[in-house]
């Protein structure tokens, strides 16, 4: 895997505060430093302790990552909306699992990346998965086509500079047209369910009141943090549960899983230095 960027600072800066600043982990730093791979300036081999000058070209060449061979490969499609060299940006259908685990080993989201990115020779075959979402909420999804791709978005997830918009439908009407959520969430011992806890993590949850028909209300719903569970948690909290989450309350009768879908997702390419933004619409209430 080659990247290219040109150096637009005024002064010169060694090639690894410079990486760090587009984003770059220290390890995979490290790891390029120390044999995975090159560095490049004005298309010639350097020391990673260089310093780039101002329009100089810097390249970094990392070796491939094979494929988990652990991980199942699956036929069923991707439903990819956006793909350069470096993202795969899918809508994901509520009732697929992201990733495999105990109960679900095959036809996740990261089994049917896999089986695309082999069909499509890619010398990468190790997809990273940058946002997850619950098995029942379907929507946007950013997936990392190789691992320098997912050690340069990191510091933009850990530091919540993504924007991740989702689309609720719940039970009741709210007296305010826009909110904040703030309240901690902590593991329920033994049991799927998270819980608001004084001794849990951050939570915060921002929502705008979008439609209102006599059996439901449609939010739209930003989140400043990224805990398990957090949307269907804090609006159960607040006494306006997920219309067919049955795990926090939710009505059923009409609805088996939770009403929600990731709609938006914006972030900065740390490639382009782009801001690539993605949505898509969910105006009425589907059917599961």
């Amino acid at each position: 895997m080659e990247n290219t960027w040109q150096y637009r600072g005024t002064e010169p800066i060694k090639i690894k505060k410079y990486l760090q600043s587009l984003g770059m982990g220290h390890r995979l730093f490290n790891d390029l430093k120390n044999g995975q791979g090159e560095f490049l300036v004005d298309h010639r081999k350097v020391r990673p302790t260089t310093k780039i000058l101002p329009n100089q070209p810097l390249t970094i060449i990392a070796q491939p990552e094979m494929r988990d061979l652990s991980v199942k490969i699956s036929d069923e499609p991707l439903n990819i909306i956006y793909e350069d060299a470096n993202w795969l940006v899918i809508d994901k259908p509520a009732g697929v699992t992201s990733i495999p685990g105990p109960s679900v080993d095959n036809g996740t989201v990261l089994n049917r990346a896999v089986k695309y990115l082999i069909d499509q020779n890619s010398s990468d075959q190790r997809p990273h998965l940058i946002t997850r979402l619950d098995r029942y909420t379907g929507g946007l999804l950013l997936i990392a086509k190789h691992h320098v791709a997912s050690s340069m978005i990191s510091q933009q997830v850990q530091q919540h500079q993504m924007l991740k918009e989702y689309t609720a439908f719940v039970s009741g009407k709210f007296n305010e047209k826009h909110g904040m959520i703030n309240k901690p969430i902590a593991r329920r011992e033994g049991q799927p369910q998270r819980v608001i806890a004084e001794n849990g993590q951050q939570a915060i949850t921002e929502y705008w009141v979008e439609e209102e028909q006599a059996d439901w209300t449609r939010l739209r719903v930003q989140l400043h943090t990224g805990r398990t569970h957090q949307i269907r948690v804090h609006l159960a909290s607040v006494g306006h549960p997920l219309i067919g989450d049955h795990l926090y309350d939710g009505d059923t009768s009409e609805r088996q899983h939770q009403a929600l879908w990731a709609t938006k997702l914006s972030f900065k390419d740390p490639f382009t230095l782009k801001q690539l933004t993605f949505s898509r619409e969910i105006n009425s209430l589907p059917e599961n």
